[in-house]
């Protein structure tokens, strides 16, 4: 606090003359006087007392007494400091990942966004949120209510934070302007920060310290004959021993594994659990005391363990090269093993292969037959293979017989070229040297098709993350995405605009003929969380304008000075004014 005219302070002199008053002010009562005898000593008596006797009860001298000082306070213009927003913007980057509802980090950043914009001066604000695609909210904005309503619409979106993309886009708005950046997330390491310029102010408010953390970090499951296994990491992120309730339920809802596990301080464990019974998704749950519940619970589906493939060493290299360009794990491997091979998917020509081992197939061509000769275009159906290969342009020089009791998928003419068979093999009717489909981009992707529908497996889009946006092997056609709970969550019609939901869990495809399922899963970044940290990085040229302001309390000094001297109208009225 402090007086901006301290030069006013010569009217302190004024209750000064007021207490003088008093002091010498004389006073008269009524009093019966029995004879005159006695007057003069009464009067003696009367101006023998002290002067602190004409001081005590009287209201009217304290309260004219307690306005002067007020008055003179006023005078002296009182102020108080307040520390105003740096800079001539103000720009937000808030951190909507997932870790943010740890230990409701989230909802204290709010209030304290609501507390900040209220003492905004006119500055202009623009908010930015993360994630893999960082989103302006506001941008240039002055008006309070705006501003609130904006900060009132945040929410965690569960994506992985990447402060960079979102940091890149603050900087674009900055320009040559002399800026205050605030980030508001759970913890960041200053190097992280860009402190080139002179123009702008980091402020960095974090998470709250002490945080616990106890999480499952990865879960896995497969299918091995009539029975599953899963495989399932736990980690303590503390620093003292915490007692987990382990369960793991089946698609129904029931409870197939109900175990008490101690993890020691900051301790990572495995465990395996086989004979499981067979089921479509296993969900795991722990129960334990921490500040971040999110990462407490995983789902997977299971699959049939298959992640690489098999190429026959007779087929062109570049069905290799294709294959390799895709998947890291390709080997080739002589045409007189494949029959022994196990758990992977296998490209060859050898139709002596079809129906005879348990693995995925690709036939690309046939060794049992002769092609002929076509002159004709391809002609696609909507099938899922075909969401973003378009084989209209790709020229086929010959074809072999295709197989009767295959569905057709694909045709030159009359002529059938790519087949399904009832097992889900797929049959390229046409050796790669004799088509021109390697020059076309629909060649990888066509690949990239074959791969996620036979390794995934026909029942399941795979594993996103939240708000994922990527291209999904799915046929032309309405679909919907609806929870485990079965409730709508979104729809869309092309495949290559698919994109995930929000929140992490198991979630179902859907279209009038068919149905898949799908996970959306946290990062592994977002599986743990780190000590909170708030500093502040660099400093602002204002051009005039300082980071703290004057704000005058006078307003406050004005009314309980008004409000005494109706009071000291009041006493006086009451006692009369010749008394």
């Amino acid at each position: 606090m402090g007086f901006s005219n301290i030069l006013f302070l010569w009217a302190s002199i004024l209750p000064l003359i007021v207490l003088l008053y008093y002091f010498f002010r004389k006073k008269y009562k009524d009093q019966p006087i029995s004879s005159t005898i006695f007057w003069e000593e009464v009067m003696q008596e009367t101006k023998a007392s002290p002067y602190l006797k004409h001081l005590q009860k009287n209201a009217l001298l304290y309260l004219q007494l307690l306005a002067l000082i007020l008055f003179v306070l006023a005078l002296m213009n009182p102020f108080i400091k307040t520390k105003e927003i740096a800079g001539e913007q103000s720009i937000w980057i808030v951190d909507t990942s997932a870790t943010m509802l740890a230990g409701q980090t989230f909802a204290q950043h709010k209030e304290e966004m609501k507390s900040l914009a209220s003492e905004f001066t006119g500055q202009p604000l623009t908010i930015i949120t993360t994630g893999d695609e960082p989103k302006t909210i506001i941008r240039q904005e002055t008006d309070s209510s705006a501003i609130h309503k904006a900060i009132d619409s945040l929410e965690v979106t569960y994506e992985e934070e990447q402060l960079i993309k979102a940091i890149d886009v603050a900087q674009a708005y900055v320009g040559e302007t002399a800026t205050s950046i605030y980030l508001f997330t759970d913890s960041v390491e200053r190097g992280e920060l860009p402190i080139s310029s002179e123009q702008i102010k980091w402020i960095v408010k974090g998470a709250s310290k002490d945080l616990q953390n106890v999480s499952i970090k990865r879960f896995a499951a497969t299918s091995i004959g009539e029975e599953a296994l899963a495989l399932i990491q736990l980690k303590n992120e503390t620093d003292e021993k915490k007692q987990v309730e382990l369960i793991l339920q089946d698609s129904e809802g029931r409870v197939i594994v109900e175990e008490g596990i101690a993890l020691k301080e900051q301790e990572e464990m495995t465990k395996t659990f086989e004979k499981l019974p067979l089921t479509e998704s296993l969900f795991a749950t722990i129960q334990v005391e921490d500040d971040y519940e999110v990462d407490n619970s995983m789902v997977t589906i299971l699959g049939n363990n298959l992640s690489q493939i098999v190429i026959d060493q007779q087929m062109h290299q570049l069905v290799q090269k294709g294959f390799q360009a895709l998947n890291a794990e390709v080997k080739l491997v002589p045409s007189d093993q494949l029959a022994t091979i196990k758990e992977a998917l296998i490209v060859t020509n050898q139709v002596a292969l079809l129906g005879k081992t348990d693995s995925p197939l690709i036939l690309i061509g046939r060794d049992d037959e002769l092609s002929e000769e076509v002159n004709s275009l391809v002609d696609v159906s909507e099938d899922a293979l075909f969401a973003f290969s378009n084989l209209e342009d790709v020229y086929v020089n010959s074809v072999y017989p295709g197989f009767d009791q295959f569905e057709t998928i694909a045709t030159i003419g009359e002529m059938p070229f790519i087949q399904r068979s009832s097992k889900g093999d797929i049959v390229i009717l046409a050796d790669i040297q004799s088509t021109d489909w390697p020059l076309h981009p629909s060649f990888p992707l066509f690949l990239w098709s074959l791969q996620n529908e036979l390794l995934e497996g026909t029942t399941s889009l795979g594993t996103f993350s939240p708000n994922e946006s990527r291209g999904v092997s799915l046929a032309a056609g309405d679909w919907s995405i609806y929870s485990k709970d079965d409730e709508y969550i979104s729809s869309f019609e092309n495949a290559n605009q698919f994109k995930a939901p929000t929140k992490p869990g198991l979630y179902t495809v859907r279209s009038n003929e068919e149905e898949k399922l799908l996970i959306v899963q946290l990062s592994e970044n977002e599986r743990e969380i780190k000590e909170g940290t708030s500093f502040e990085l660099g400093t602002v040229q204002n051009k005039g304008n300082e980071e703290s302001s004057k704000k005058s309390i006078i307003i406050w000094l004005l009314i309980p000075i008004l409000l005494l001297l109706v009071i000291e109208w009041e006493v006086q009225r009451r006692r009369g004014f010749t008394n």
